[in-house]
């Protein structure tokens, strides 16, 4: 080794020993001829000092170092002078006074220091990563998530799973998002698709009896970007067999527990608190609700349908609904501008034809241009339902049931944060339960999979997949953190009838369904048992314990929102050759 010691290891202890430390120089400090240099590895930071016990040479060494060479110095472990030790550091007691140093290669000057406060812009840490990588908070951060994985592994190998790694070249199959494809030269005209998880393999495996699977999964969707959303992206898989619905989210309880002990210092209480899909539409106007704070929707639709207000009596009648937020104490907080800042938010993010709002007087009555045109009677109800008191600001949408969902839910959040409703360092997890297992595909014409075709639904539902589809629900469950679905899983369908009944309803003709799926229906037939999984988000669990709110910051090397790696230039074209050898021509 060319070190003795990492820069973030010394203290006390070390005084008098000879050491070697290797990093890159952080800081640069002359001080009457003296040379102070902070030494930075991943481990922490040292302070190494140029004086007389290194002699000229070494000194006048140390006047050409600049931030980022990288050295070796040689030299004896010291107290610092009295005043000048750094209780933030662990190595603040003491420095290395030089007697040998050497540049292990010198460094351009940086287009940004790693150790500065204030960050440059996303794309220049994005182009220059490996100078972003080296940025403590960086290091933490990927640190965090090492950790993480390790817990599970660990945690899942004492319950007796096997760690199998799947394809990463599989087949092409619908589940709901783009597939990435890679063209076969050796078969020309076909194509392997990045598995957008690993779905099927684990299920086969289920079937060749392999009943507790688990496996860290790298994953490829190509969807649109967002904060927390990357094209791949590495999930944390598992299947079991002979299982129902609470077998797996019991061993979920128990992995969440073991994360938040030993990552958070935390300790979660179980079960897990649950909800339904339906409730949680109706409470909250999403399937995966931030429950760090209160401010529940309240559905008003019935005060409405005879209200005089046409706006709400329009909404009610015709099939909408009208619903609304109490955001507690927040009449002042927000001028005649914010309340027009909230209406634009809900009309241009989520489709909304308006925002009504009241602000609630001393005397508890309900004040706003609108009043005038709502009954007394109809507003003191309003009130009431909405358990108004002075200073209460109420936010009312009065839409199509979805519209009021994705108005107030953003509406909700946005709230929540300006108005500091919760504690950003809180975690909180729960479940959302029996989804429905369809959904209306207004371009299609038909159902499409809520979750993915191979979720099984409830017994008691099956009947419905030939009376009401729309009514039947699924053995599915989202685990969910801060707002976040951190992950999803379903019980599978295990029987070859039904899954074909339900590629059928899914517009899967038998003959497309054996293409596609053959295999799976196949093996179906050999004594598939009864399972199921989940699959949790890595990137996106490390991004919530981290505290942090962009996804990028979780994983080493990131696309941008244009799902390009701005370091290495991908996507990129490729060489003539290389396309004739595929097959392929690009027309643009």
């Amino acid at each position: 080794m060319l070190r003795t010691h990492t820069c973030g290891e010394l203290t006390a202890e070390h005084v008098g020993q000879e050491v070697t430390l290797c990093g890159w120089v952080d800081t640069c400090r002359d001080h009457s001829g003296v040379l102070f240099v902070d030494l930075r590895d991943r481990h922490g930071r040292t302070q190494i000092v140029f004086g007389a016990e290194g002699g000229p040479e070494s000194r006048e060494l140390a006047r050409s170092l600049r931030s980022e060479f990288v050295l070796a110095v040689t030299g004896k472990v010291a107290p610092r002078p009295e005043g000048t030790v750094n209780p933030k550091l662990r190595t603040g007691e003491i420095e290395v006074r030089v007697t040998r140093v050497e540049v292990l290669n010198p460094s351009l000057t940086p287009p940004f220091q790693p150790s500065q406060r204030e960050l440059p812009g996303e794309d220049l840490r994005l182009k220059y990563r490996y100078l972003d990588l080296r940025r403590p908070d960086m290091q933490r951060t990927l640190l965090l998530r090492h950790r993480m994985i390790a817990i599970m592994r660990d945690y899942f190998d004492a319950l007796g799973f096997i760690d199998v790694e799947t394809p990463i070249l599989g087949r092409s199959t619908p589940e709901g998002a783009r597939d990435y494809l890679v063209p076969s030269r050796i078969q020309q005209g076909t194509f392997y698709a990045l598995p957008q998880s690993p779905q099927l393999y684990k299920q086969i495996l289920m079937i060749a009896g392999y009943d507790r699977y688990v496996q860290i999964a790298r994953c490829f969707r190509d969807e649109d970007l967002r904060a927390d959303r990357q094209p791949e992206f590495t999930q944390l898989d598992l299947e079991m067999a002979f299982v129902e619905m609470d077998d797996v989210m019991g061993v979920i309880d128990g992995l969440v527990v073991r994360l938040a002990k030993e990552i958070l210092g935390l300790d979660v209480k179980l079960p897990l608190p649950r909800m339904t899909y339906d409730e949680a539409m109706e409470r909250f106007g999403h399937d995966a609700p931030d429950l760090r704070f209160g401010m529940e929707l309240v559905d008003l639709t019935d005060l409405a349908r005879d209200c005089e207000f046409r706006v709400f009596r329009d909404a009610a009648q015709g099939g909408g609904r009208v619903r609304a937020l109490n955001a507690k104490g927040a009449a002042e907080r927000y001028s005649r501008k914010g309340i027009d800042e909230l209406t634009a938010f809900v009309q241009n993010d989520f489709g909304a034809k308006g925002l009504i709002w009241f602000k609630v007087d001393a005397d508890g009555k309900l004040a706003s241009p609108t009043a005038k045109n709502v009954a007394p009677d109809i507003l003191a109800a309003i009130g009431r339902r909405m358990d108004a008191a002075p200073g209460d600001l109420l936010l009312i949408v009065a839409d199509q049931f979805e519209i009021t969902c994705k108005a107030l839910y953003g509406l909700r959040k946005r709230l929540g944060t300006e108005l500091k409703l919760f504690d950003p360092r809180q975690v909180h997890f729960s479940w959302v339960v029996e989804f429905p297992m369809f959904a209306w595909d207004d371009e299609e014409n038909g159902w499409s999979a809520m979750h993915h075709p191979f979720t099984s639904p409830r017994k008691q539902d099956r009947e419905m997949l030939k009376t009401d589809p729309g009514a039947c629900r699924a053995q599915a469950y989202d685990l969910i953190v801060n707002g976040y679905e951190a992950g999803g899983g379903t019980i599978r369908i295990h029987n070859q009838p039904l899954q074909q009944d339900v590629f059928r309803l899914l517009g899967i003709d038998d003959e497309t369904a054996k293409n596609r799926f053959g295999f799976l229906l196949d093996a179906l037939q050999y004594g598939a048992p009864p399972h199921g999984g989940i699959a949790l988000g890595i990137d996106r669990l490390v991004m919530i314990f981290g505290g942090l709110s962009n996804i990028r910051d979780c994983i080493a090397f990131p696309k941008t929102q244009r799902a390009t790696d701005v370091m290495t230039g991908a996507p990129g074209e490729v060489d003539a050759k290389q396309l004739r050898e595929l097959g392929i021509q690009i027309t643009r």
